[in-house]
């Protein structure tokens, strides 16, 4: 079994924040991101990690990030822990395939969600009241069906412990101007838009993801992490059959499994049995192989 980090510990750097999944050190210059072997469900976070889990987010985000810098650029500077300042090398066990060195960027206030396909949350609001944050949709819509076209869904970002909530774009302009609203809408359809195609070549479906973005010295860029199993529903597209819920790469899983027990979905969480935590960690590194190419060896 792979040594699993639950949090970083680089005791003489300045850490400034640490959220269900990232810790982000203040480097002066530049921010260290460090991404942990933590998962969250329901915005609680497990007593167990994920093996792995650290390095596939890590490894997913370079990639992305990568693959749409003609859309929009991106915060990392390096994921290479040679080309991180001096301080920092001494921690390399801890960083080694699971940090980036990174812009400062003021991060803006929402969340961008981007759905292709009706699940989740959306599904919910869907079932209620045939629309999904405020948008109407046709009537007669399964659960887990391609949407008609794609949706800009954005939600607050809450703080830790606390429930993001879907908002309507109109409160969206509201939180962050007319146009800045239409930009980031824009950029993250055809981010996702991009991203959903090429999966689609490889035998995933992306029903859906998250962005975060944020200013630089005025300039608008990408920011935190990049379609991954945690911001992502990634389904095996040989299996997808609309109707119900869908087979998944991502922690879908680990939801569905909490969902089976006697548990009120608030702090603390229920002990994850071994198999859980290793097919979760399979589930991760499978989506890495099939989108990327790239094998993370137990």
């Amino acid at each position: 079994m792979a040594n699993v980090i639950k949090e970083s510990n680089l005791p003489d750097l300045n850490l400034v924040n640490r959220g269900k999944v990232r810790e982000i050190y203040d480097l002066g210059e530049h921010l260290l991101m460090v991404t942990s072997d933590r998962i969250s469900a329901f915005d609680v976070i497990m007593d167990q990690g994920i093996p792995h889990k650290g390095q596939v987010l890590n490894t997913f985000s370079k990639f992305w990030f990568e693959k749409m810098l003609d859309i929009i650029p991106n915060h990392i500077v390096s994921t290479d822990v040679d080309d991180f300042p001096a301080e920092t090398h001494k921690y390399r066990e801890q960083l080694e395939g699971r940090s980036m060195l990174v812009k400062k960027a003021e991060p803006l206030p929402v969340e961008c969600i981007v759905r292709g396909y009706i699940s989740g949350s959306g599904w919910k609001e869907y079932k209620k009241m045939g629309t999904i944050c405020g948008i109407p949709l046709p009537a007669g819509l399964k659960e887990s069906e391609i949407l008609p076209e794609t949706i800009f869904t954005p939600s607050t970002k809450a703080e830790l412990g606390d429930h993001d909530e879907n908002i309507s774009f109109e409160e969206t302009v509201k939180l962050i101007g007319q146009e800045m609203a239409e930009k980031v809408r824009d950029i993250s359809i055809a981010i996702y838009e991009r991203a959903r195609k090429f999966a689609d070549e490889k035998g995933i479906i992306i029903a859906d993801t998250k962005f975060e973005f944020g200013l630089m010295d005025g300039e608008l860029i990408w920011i935190d992490e990049a379609l991954s199993p945690d911001s992502s529903r990634f389904w095996p597209k040989d299996q997808y059959q609309p109707g119900g819920p869908q087979m998944s790469f991502d922690k879908q899983f680990l939801r569905d499994y909490l969902e089976t027990l006697d548990w009120g979905k608030v702090a603390p969480p229920p002990p994850l049995p071994d198999e859980i935590v290793q097919k979760t960690s399979e589930k991760y590194r499978e989506a890495l192989l099939r989108l990327t190419g790239i094998k993370i060896e137990d």
